[in-house]
């Protein structure tokens, strides 16, 4: 592909489309568009070690993804943007297609 005036667009969906390139980070995403949730409910929702939720938090909380709040000890994530959700049900729902 050329490095043309139309390509430069291209960079934040592909940043965007690494940051959820991890089936976890899916889950995340899709258990987020429900409501904010802090990482101990994404523990016991996904049945997955705290500390890899919360190093994949970290990655979409980088990418822009995710964002937290203090909520007393513990931070609550949600989503930064509700787009993010379309965009990860979609691909969900198109990969499920060809089974």
């Amino acid at each position: 592909m050329s490095d043309g005036p139309g390509y430069d667009g291209f960079e934040g969906a592909s940043e965007l489309l690494r940051a959820l390139s991890a089936p976890i980070r899916l889950a995340i995403v899709s258990e987020l568009a429900a409501g904010e949730r802090c990482v101990h409910e994404l523990v016991e929702k996904l049945g997955v070690a705290q500390p890899l939720v919360s190093q994949h938090l970290r990655v979409l909380r980088g990418a822009g993804v995710v964002r937290g709040s203090r909520r007393g000890r513990e931070i609550a994530y949600c989503l930064v943007d509700e787009h993010v959700a379309h965009i990860v049900a979609d691909a969900v729902s198109h990969a499920g297609e060809g089974s």
